[in-house]
């Protein structure tokens, strides 16, 4: 195996945040306290009425093989909802259930990306992104976010880097690892860029519920509709809290969905019967929940912000949108990893490299805030400390 295709499985098995993980939990098991801030979890309970739903459905036998686009009534909710948020309605056989977001991203690249094309995407990235690009053999084009910019992606960098080789480009807003938000005239440009070059664009939009302060999510989708060139990958493990459920879906132009179909048939054959009357439920039932959960990561978000920019050699902007922060830690003198290892020796506090996320992520760390406000506040405690024994 050559060293680079070695490096993109490494990847695709999430050895880079996963070497933190592990780590911690050794520590933990050793009667260590340690302080969560590593893992993109909601840290609420699913809500009732959606594990309700499920446990009827079982009672009931509905236990068996479905569809493999998904069921009807989960499709129509999906329907329903697109055209609440995003402006319009797709036809039904542009939408198909998955197990999860993340099988939306490996399928929609699947069937877009031949060998040898470029894939525009931003660094800071999710590094599943990476990988599967590099999986699928094509030429990665990294767009390098500045904390400058809000960590956006903007037009122009797009413009100077689309090509007639571009075969996709790929959008994650709001953003993971930086809480990054696109703007309207953002979307709107690269979208039109891409009907331009005839390029695809695959929109992964799992944090689309989750912004602050009046933000508003714009999708790429509203050009075309996803009937010719734009693909939506969205799920309910974020803003349902439903991680573990493994649920998600794609709206896409019919072709894709019917190789989509086609794959997936052969790969698991449908998406777990009953796990989909919880997601008909979370969407049409659960928009209190979401509007209660972003309460507290309001405030989180506050409390996060406020505390990191009294850590020594530390300094954050507000996120707009998901929830995470990405702090720069470059008055420290510290590289990423160094610091995130050192705050787990010392503090016991386990967060992330920023070059977990690439390269530009050098300078930077990741942190969730998917805790309570009381163990963020432990947890800033702890930093401040350790960085002031050091600086």
């Amino acid at each position: 195996m050559s060293e680079g295709i070695a490096a993109d499985f490494a990847l695709l098995r999430g050895e880079p945040p996963l070497k933190y993980l592990a780590k911690a939990n050794r520590m933990a098991a050793e009667g260590r306290d340690i302080v969560r801030f590593e893992i993109g979890q909601p840290n609420f309970d699913t809500p009732d009425n959606v594990k309700e739903a499920a446990k009827k459905a079982l009672d009931e036998g509905f236990t068996h093989y479905v569809p493999t686009l998904g069921i009807p009534e989960l499709i129509e909710a999906i329907r329903d909802d697109v055209e609440k948020t995003r402006g319009f309605r797709p036809d039904e056989d542009q939408v198909m259930v998955l197990p999860g977001a993340k099988p939306g991203i490996f399928f929609g690249l699947m069937t877009t990306v031949a060998m040898g094309d470029e894939v525009i995407y931003q660094n800071p990235f999710y590094f599943q992104y990476d990988s599967l690009i590099g999986y699928m053999g094509a030429k990665k084009v990294q767009i390098s976010l500045y904390e400058k910019d809000e960590f956006r992606m903007t037009p122009q960098q797009v413009q100077d880097n689309i090509s007639d080789k571009t075969g996709l480009i790929l959008l994650n807003t709001p953003q993971n690892p930086t809480g990054g938000v696109l703007t309207k005239k953002d979307i709107k440009a690269i979208a039109e860029m891409a009907r331009e070059h005839d390029t695809y664009i695959l929109s992964d939009e799992i944090y689309s519920k989750m912004l602050y302060e009046g933000e508003k999510h714009y999708s790429p989708s509203y050009l075309d509709q996803c009937k010719e060139r734009t693909i939506i990958v969205d799920g309910f493990s974020k803003a349902y809290s439903m991680t573990g459920w493994r649920l998600g879906y794609m709206v896409a132009p019919k072709e894709i969905i019917h190789k989509t179909d086609l794959l997936f048939a052969d790969v698991a054959s449908c998406t777990a019967s009953f796990v989909q009357k919880g997601g008909v439920e979370a969407l049409r039932n659960g928009q209190s929940f979401v509007d209660n959960i972003m309460e507290h990561f309001t405030r989180r978000r506050k409390a996060i912000v406020e505390g990191l920019n009294e850590v020594p050699g530390m300094s954050c902007i507000y996120p707009k949108g998901a929830f995470y922060v990405f702090p720069n830690i470059k008055e420290t003198g510290m590289k990423s990893e160094e610091l995130a290892l050192h705050l787990l020796d010392e503090a016991g506090v386990c967060l992330l490299p920023g070059t977990a996320f690439g390269s530009q992520g050098e300078g930077y760390l990741r942190i969730s805030y998917a805790r309570s406000v009381e163990e963020i506040r432990k947890g800033i405690d702890r930093m401040k400390t350790a960085m002031e024994d050091i600086l």
